[in-house]
Formats: C-alpha cells, sequence, structure tokens
C-alpha cells in the first residue's frame, strides 16, 4: 500500500508494507483523510506519533471496512469513519474496532473525513473535561478552525452561547451562521471579548499570549481548556486572580490518550452526538477536498490561516 509521510518539511507519498489486522481491529480501505494542525506539525517533525502508533500522516479518515479481526462486531462493507493516532492518509488503515463509528445517515465519505478528530475534541474539553452545562458562556479561540467549527455546532445544539475570536470579518461572519453570539477580530480589539465576558468555559489552542486575558475573562469557577499552543507556551499569570475566581485550568491533548479512554470517548460521541447529524443539527464543515496528489498544496492552504472548517484529502475517488 501507500501512505503519506512527513519528511523534511514536505510530504511524499510513499509504499510501505500493509499492516495486520489483530484481535479487535478491523482494516478500512480509506476514502478520505481530514487534515489537522498536528498534521502541519508532523510534517515539520515537530510532533512525533506516539509509542506504537504509525509513522504516517492523518488522525482521522472515512471507509469501507475490508477486513474484520476477531472478536469485533463489525462487518466487512460497512461505512465508517475512524480517529487514529495516525496512518489515516493511506489507502488503507487498521484501527481498534472501539475507535470506530458509522457514518452518519445522509453524509458522505468525504465529509464523514472531516468529523473524528475535530468532533471528539470539541466533546472532549467542553463537554466531558469542562463540564459545561446548558445555558454557561462558552469563549472558542479560533473559532473558525475544524474544532472550532464543530465547537460552535455543539454549543449550540446542547443550549450554550458562544463567542469567538477569529482572524477576519469573513471568520466572524461565518462562525455566527454556524451559530456562534458573537465575537471580535484577533487583529483588532481582544480587549472587546470584555463586553461579552464573564465566560464559564475558554477552549484556547493558543496559549500564552492569551493567558493574561483569559484569567480575566472567565468567570469564578471559570474552566479553562487548554489545547494547544499556538501563541507560545511560557506566560505570567496572576495567580491572585486564579485563586479568588476558583478557576480550573486543564491542559488536554487526544492523541496520546490510551486505547480504553478513546474507546469510551467513541461511544459517548456515538451516543449522545452522532444522531444529531442524521437530524441534522450538526454538519460536517468542509471547506475543501484535495486530491492525494495534491497533498502538499492542501498542507499549505491549512498553513496559511485562512481555512474556515475541515480540509480533507481524497484517497480513492472511485470511493467518495
Amino acid at each position: 500500500m501507500k501512505a503519506l509521510q512527513g519528511v523534511d518539511g514536505h510530504v511524499e507519498w510513499v509504499a510501505t508494507t500493509s499492516p495486520a489486522c489483530d484481535i479487535g481491529q478491523v482494516r478500512i480501505r480509506v476514502a478520505a483523510a481530514g487534515l489537522n494542525r498536528a498534521d502541519l506539525l508532523q510534517r515539520a517533525g515537530l510532533y512525533p506519533p506516539p509509542p506504537g502508533a504509525s509513522e504516517f500522516l492523518g488522525l482521522e479518515c472515512s471507509g469501507i471496512i475490508s477486513e474484520v479481526g476477531a472478536g469485533s462486531s463489525w462487518k466487512v462493507g460497512d461505512r465508517v469513519c475512524a480517529l487514529l493516532a495516525g496512518g489515516g492518509m493511506a489507502e488503507e488503515v487498521v484501527v481498534d474496532g472501539r475507535h470506530v463509528l458509522p457514518v452518519p445517515e445522509g453524509l458522505s465519505l468525504q465529509e464523514a473525513a472531516a468529523i473524528p478528530e475535530v468532533y471528539a475534541t470539541a466533546w472532549l474539553n467542553v463537554f466531558q473535561l469542562a463540564a459545561l452545562k446548558p445555558g454557561e458562556k462558552v469563549l472558542l479561540h479560533a473559532g473558525a478552525s475544524g474544532v472550532g467549527s464543530a465547537a460552535i455546532q455543539l454549543c449550540k445544539a446542547f443550549g450554550s452561547p458562544c463567542w469567538v475570536s477569529v482572524g477576519s470579518a469573513e471568520r466572524l461572519a461565518y462562525c455566527q451562521g454556524l451559530g456562534a453570539s458573537g465575537g471580535v477580530v484577533r487583529g483588532e480589539d481582544l480587549n472587546a471579548l470584555n463586553d461579552f465576558a464573564p465566560f464559564n468555559v475558554i477552549l484556547d489552542p493558543v496559549g500564552a499570549n492569551y493567558a493574561e486575558l483569559n484569567l480575566k475573562l472567565l468567570a469564578r469557577d471559570g474552566r479553562w481548556v487548554i489545547i494547544g499552543l499556538m501563541g507560545g507556551r511560557k506566560a505570567e499569570l496572576d495567580l491572585a486572580q486564579l485563586l479568588g475566581k476558583r478557576v480550573q485550568v486543564m491542559g488536554s491533548t487526544l492523541r496520546t490518550r490510551d486505547d480504553q479512554f478513546k474507546a469510551d470517548l467513541l461511544s459517548d460521541l456515538g451516543q449522545q452526538v452522532w444522531p444529531l447529524f442524521s437530524e441534522g443539527r450538526l454538519k460536517p464543515q468542509l471547506a475543501k477536498a484535495f486530491p492525494i496528489k495534491d497533498a502538499e498544496a492542501a498542507f499549505a492552504e491549512l498553513a496559511s490561516n485562512q481555512v474556515s472548517g475541515k480540509l480533507v484529502l481524497v484517497i480513492d475517488e472511485s470511493l467518495v
């Protein structure tokens, strides 16, 4: 088979050995794979896969099950999407069957490739770790990103108003179209977020640059979940504010979680979130699909920070 590998800051479509399908696993003939910022980092050599994971790129994919290991309830021919620790940008992938969900009714395989990573990330961090309650206010930095797009829709579906910080007026309008109550353009005045504060939950992929502001914006008993460091890793904080507001600060990554954790997360997603796709209350925000031969162009577009929603690489055009 062939798979996409990061090599010295670029990508190469290389031949490799097809992995064996073991007990509890399934083999997926990949139709399409979602592109995430983690893939950009791995391509640059800055985010190696966790021990035991595939060295190839891709944290989510969609496709058709072509082989089922003993002990799995999936069937050959099932249309599925999967959450992966790596290897999704390949002609086929082998994955724990518990990390696979059916393609929601009414969605194409191309759309389904844009779901697992971002919805799992948003659900884990906003609803499980931060324990968002209906009516509580949420601030989503990088609101037009794949994770932000998913989180906006989930907040709306579960009855919590949300606001965003974004890179342009166009992206702010995009977020409001998905259900955000409002927000600010980061190049103008981030302090304008004070007009919408205090927030009960902040989902933060930025880190250091926004740390001082986030602490001011949080309500008493607020939860601040850090999922990325796009704005740096070191910040100075007024711990008296942290203490006085009883703020909880959580650092969170998904890729390195163990198999059982991911299985439990996917089970919860299947029960709580997946029905909302079939009902039309959630919709994958597929901005653009690229054929695998144009993978470099897809990576460049994501790196431009101008994408609203998700980019997808089409691996097998006959399936999508």
